[in-house]
């Protein structure tokens, strides 16, 4: 494994898991793309590689950080921000078992389980701190706290294959529900108080992943694109294009991790746009879901480089 300076290692974010996000919803939509255009070329057993890979070196270096530095994971948990990225740890596990599914069935089961527990966890333990906290104001809310209640809505798209239905349905719900009561709570911040800090401008994209995830488990568990599934996928569009239209805002920030936030909701957006095309067979779809591809594409490499070139600067993994 690759060594990492102990001051750098006690300053290792949580955020970090979010490449993971970010990785397997490429390689999904790559796969996607794969399986409906019967393309020659097929990047994405390769992409899973690289991404089972990226998760099993993070893995391994919080894993150092927690029994070297306890006290720092506990400052991250007590954190208003970055608590919100633990949950990254087990989305990347479902998101992973959605990626293995077309390969191993059993793999995609136990990455699903494990998932599915330590979500449940996660999603326990951040409403308990929510409930009971005595130091988050309005102003600390942003984008990234979709990320453990919302993620519940990911559960049913491999869920759906591997155990009974209802299951998938109780941690639907879950993520619908409190999906529409942060966004409420989360457009009345950005309306009517200060705007975020450029560091966490990134995370407004997460705005798009809630409802386009949604959209795709909610065809995994009704088998039609009916009327509810059309409002989810549209709301998805809808914010796609509202955030499109601030790109020069945007390209204007420096780079952070954060910018990771980016990846994970165009490859939903991107997949669903594919899901739709595969159930309505209109070429307006198909078309879409290219140019979103080609898109998450030029992103992805293009935070992979900005990424690789902070790491050699060593602009990461250092004191916030």
């Amino acid at each position: 494994m690759i060594e990492i300076q102990p001051s750098r290692l006690q300053n290792f974010p949580i955020s970090w898991f979010a490449v993971v996000m970010g990785m397997t919803g490429f390689t999904i939509a790559w796969h996607r793309a794969e399986t409906l255009f019967a393309l020659p070329v097929k990047p994405s057993p390769v992409l899973l590689g690289l991404t089972i890979t990226i998760f099993v070196v993070l893995a391994g270096f919080y894993l150092a950080k927690t029994v070297r530095y306890p006290d720092r994971v506990k400052a991250e948990f007590g954190h208003p921000v970055k608590l919100n990225f633990f949950p990254t740890i087990s989305i990347g596990l479902i998101l992973m078992s959605i990626a293995v599914l077309p390969y191993s069935a059993n793999a995609s089961l136990a990455c699903w389980l494990v998932g599915l527990l330590l979500h449940l966890a996660f999603t326990l333990y951040v409403l308990s701190a929510w409930l009971h906290q005595t130091h988050f104001e309005v102003s600390h809310i942003n984008p990234a706290w979709f990320i453990p209640i919302v993620g519940n809505i990911l559960v049913p798209i491999a869920g759906v294959q591997h155990a009974s239905s209802e299951i998938s349905w109780f941690f639907f719900s879950i993520g619908l529900v409190f999906w529409l009561v942060l966004l409420t709570i989360i457009f009345y911040r950005m309306f009517f108080h200060h705007p975020l800090p450029a560091k966490l401008l990134p995370t407004l994209f997460i705005l798009i992943a809630p409802p386009a995830v949604g959209f795709i488990s909610w065809l995994q568990l009704t088998g039609e694109v009916d009327a509810f599934a059309r409002i989810l996928y549209y709301s998805a569009i809808f914010l796609t294009l509202m955030l499109m239209t601030q790109v020069r805002r945007f390209l204007r920030l420096e780079f952070f991790l954060s910018w990771w936030a980016y990846s994970f909701p165009m490859a939903a957006i991107t997949i669903a746009t594919f899901v739709m095309y595969q159930q309505l067979e209109l070429a307006f779809f198909k078309g879409v879901g290219v140019v979103l591809l080609a898109l998450l594409t030029l992103l992805i490499t293009v935070l992979a480089g900005k990424t690789a070139q902070a790491v050699r600067r060593r602009a990461v993994c250092i004191e916030d």
